[in-house]
């Protein structure tokens, strides 16, 4: 039974990914090694792009062992280091003629206040800016792959994220949920912004949420939070769903967000979602655009 007889789109609607090169962030743990775990699973060629050389190389291992014969390589990338982000980014242009998935997974959650190591707001800094700079550096190596992709993993917490122009680093007040909320928002301009500036290419860019997953990512948030919300999460193999609809599924459309279909997109079969109207303001995304730009030093080579 096909995907577009029932509702319930899962692993097992992953198109055959043999012959095709995944690049994953994250990838070492959580939804970032289901994802990898599930291509390759496939026949992808996977790339663990991960800031920890030994976990990346634990989780490749555990995918080799599932999957005897399995193309999974390791790539240190720290995303709070533009020195590291171009570094990597060096290594796989020098590896890799086409890529065709670049699924920006990373992340982190309600963060203590901190400050990557080019002085950015910790989770503005990774979320957004340090996947903005990969990704521009990666660019054409996935425009040389006719039907490549670009995913991006966003949040629900999108939703209380506003861009603070005024104060991108949290420089005058900090608060760990609104500092996520506006990080998770920026990955959906981003996405928004990437599409439009991709639509005369054949290569498209997308997005995804995980909904409620019981993941490493909210191990900063308050456990009274976490045990109150414990009953609504799913686990990271559902979790990861969204992310892999949205980089296989055939009838995916740029500029497309997936996410789960139960309540409050808390769990569930992946299917498509809105975001907010935040996120679809041309204008907010075009200027945060340019500041991404002219804070990482990365242009794309798009018009």
């Amino acid at each position: 039974m096909s995907a577009w007889t029932r509702s319930a789109w899962t692993c097992a609607d992953i198109p055959d990914q043999t012959g095709r090169t995944a690049v994953i962030t994250g990838a070492n743990t959580g939804l970032g090694y289901e994802t990898a775990r599930a291509l390759v699973g496939r026949g992808a060629r996977v790339v663990l792009a991960v800031r920890n050389l030994d976990k990346g190389k634990a989780a490749a291992d555990l995918i080799a062992r599932r999957y005897p014969g399995a193309d999974v390589a390791v790539q240190e990338l720290d995303l709070t280091s533009l020195d590291s982000i171009h570094a990597a980014a060096e290594q796989l242009r020098a590896g890799y003629d086409g890529i065709d998935l670049l699924i920006n997974n990373a992340g982190v959650m309600m963060t203590p206040k901190a400050t990557t190591k080019d002085g950015f707001e910790l989770q503005f800094g990774t979320n957004h800016l340090g996947h903005f700079a990969f990704t521009g550096l990666l660019l054409d190596r996935v425009l040389a792959v006719k039907g490549s992709r670009i995913v991006t993993v966003s949040s629900t917490g999108h939703r209380f994220g506003r861009i603070r122009f005024d104060d991108l680093q949290s420089e005058r007040s900090y608060n760990p949920l609104t500092a996520y909320g506006q990080s998770k928002l920026a990955n959906l301009l981003f996405t928004y912004e990437l599409q439009r500036r991709l639509s005369t290419t054949d290569t498209i860019a997308t997005a995804a949420h995980p909904g409620g997953s019981n993941s490493e990512l909210s191990r900063h948030v308050p456990g009274a939070v976490r045990r109150a919300f414990r009953v609504l999460e799913q686990s990271t193999e559902m979790g990861a769903l969204p992310t892999l609809r949205a980089a296989t599924d055939p009838s995916v459309l740029g500029g497309q967000y997936y996410g789960p279909g139960g309540f409050l997109e808390l769990r569930g079969y992946p299917k498509l979602v809105g975001s907010n109207s935040r996120s679809h303001d041309v204008a907010v995304q075009q200027r945060l655009w340019q500041v991404s730009q002219d804070l990482t030093g990365v242009a794309y080579p798009l018009g």
